[in-house]
């Protein structure tokens, strides 16, 4: 019987063994780029929250649950910002979040390199997405780097005809042990 239980207790804690983080802004940067009118303009979101639990050696266990303030939009133009919060871009007053939540995490063939795949929600729009990441430890958490691209249109967000659909999105990820 007791080595029963001591099964079940080491079954039961090993499950919770992997280290939990939290991304922090200080140090992290969300940047966009989008062609307007055959030009590049870049923006940046701030105000990342959210859970990461990651193991590397143990990525079903791995986990991303991460979110931006959508009202933190930055691209150096406040007008141009000012418009980018409203109803039809990113409508912050009803959606004041942008939403990432992981649903499995693999190796790839690239050594160093792994894959996330996960929902983004974006103005109540949720669409599947996947994206090659790494991972670099440091010291008290890690760094997550990744690059994907997203159709604006995928998530209701407006403009003319001069704006470009698809965006890339470049992620540096901070984050601390919690």
């Amino acid at each position: 019987m007791k080595k029963m239980l001591l099964i079940l207790f080491t079954s039961i804690t090993g499950s919770f063994a992997f280290a939990q983080y939290k991304p922090v802004d200080q140090g992290s940067s969300v940047q966009f780029v989008i062609k307007n009118l055959g030009f590049n303009v870049s923006g940046l979101l701030s105000g990342l929250d959210g859970k990461i639990q990651f193991d590397p050696g143990n990525l079903n266990v791995s986990s991303f649950d991460v979110s931006l303030d959508a009202n933190s939009i930055n691209t150096d133009n406040n007008m141009r910002d000012s418009h980018l919060r409203n109803d039809s871009y990113f409508d912050v007053k009803n959606y004041p979040r942008i939403h990432f939540v992981s649903t499995k995490v693999t190796p790839s063939n690239k050594e160093g390199t792994l894959f996330v795949f996960g929902k983004l929600t974006i103005k109540n729009k949720t669409k599947d997405i996947s994206f090659p990441f790494t991972a670099a430890n440091s010291g008290e958490g890690y760094v997550f780097k990744g690059t994907f691209k997203i159709n604006r249109k995928d998530f209701d967000i407006g403009g003319s005809s001069t704006i470009s659909n698809e965006l890339v999105v470049t992620l540096n990820i901070l984050s601390v042990k919690s």
